[in-house]
């Protein structure tokens, strides 16, 4: 079970039953999350909402992320009302989960890489971590590998590339195969990586690309937090009562071109509505 990490809200009345999940991403990585929470609670209602006016947060500062982030929440929360907040991406959750837990009165969900379950499952004891480079730099990962892997060879990569890859197939085009095969190549020079036999996709946008990937890596298995962070929001929610009143929303911090391409895969997932915070 990938390392997920909580707050509750302290007692309060039962949500309407059509309060909906939030599920926050710097981009439509958090797709791969929220597929994962239809499996789960195929009736909740769902606002997705992508801050792609913000994207890349890879290459912002820890201090830029955190504003942004509970800012952002902060301003959907009072909007929207919703019975609980996930924020599906390593970066923001690695760097913004605490000041999000000060800003909003509901339960939080983030995910960090999936080191823990890594470690568990790996038979060479050499894992790679494929990241953005705000992620993977982070003293919270330091503290993961510390604590679940310090017996373990933990090879991190930064691959900022891979989001706009993972991006491109969403819309139905071709991911750039350059540079998922210059991911691939960096984390293969480095000292032990061939004996990588796990391989933690630590944003969660790179799950789309699992299959590229294990071209390049036949004989790893793939690790992502989804299905956890779906086990834990049906956890957190169990006994609510849950109604679809309408179709669920997708909701953009921009206006651009690119939102167009991006509706065949929001209404596949039920996000028939879209709209701009």
């Amino acid at each position: 079970m990938p390392h997920v990490r909580f707050s509750m809200a302290n007692s309060s009345p039962p949500p309407a039953a059509d309060a909906p999940i939030l599920v926050f991403d710097s981009g439509v990585g958090g797709l791969t999350v929220l597929d994962a929470l239809r499996r789960e609670l195929p009736d909740a209602p769902v606002i997705y909402a992508a801050d792609n006016a913000g994207l890349p947060y890879g290459e912002k500062s820890e201090a830029e992320i955190a504003a942004r982030v509970a800012g952002l929440l902060g301003r959907m929360a009072e909007r929207f009302r919703p019975r609980l907040a996930c924020i599906a991406c390593n970066t923001a959750s690695t760097i913004a989960l605490g000041m999000v837990r000060d800003v909003l009165n509901i339960p939080i969900v983030g995910t960090v890489p999936a080191i823990k379950p890594a470690a568990e499952i790996t038979r060479t004891g050499t894992i790679g971590l494929i990241g953005t480079g705000a992620t993977i730099r982070q003293a919270y990962v330091d503290r993961l590998e510390a604590e679940f892997a310090a017996d373990k060879h933990l090879l991190r990569l930064a691959a900022p590339g891979l989001v706009a890859a993972a991006e491109a197939k969403l819309r139905g085009g071709t991911p750039d195969a350059g540079v998922i095969a210059d991911t691939a190549a960096a984390m293969k020079a480095m000292a032990g990586a061939e004996n990588i036999d796990t391989l933690v996709l630590a944003c969660t946008h790179f799950p789309l690309l699992s299959e590229e990937l294990a071209e390049h890596f036949p004989g790893a298995r793939q690790i992502d937090g989804a299905a956890g962070i779906a086990r834990r929001i049906a956890f957190l929610t169990q006994g609510q009562a849950m109604i679809r009143s309408a179709g669920d929303i997708a909701l953009f911090t921009r206006a651009d071109d690119k939102l167009a391409s991006l509706r065949p895969a929001l209404e596949a997932r039920g996000l028939s509505r879209m709209e701009i915070l």
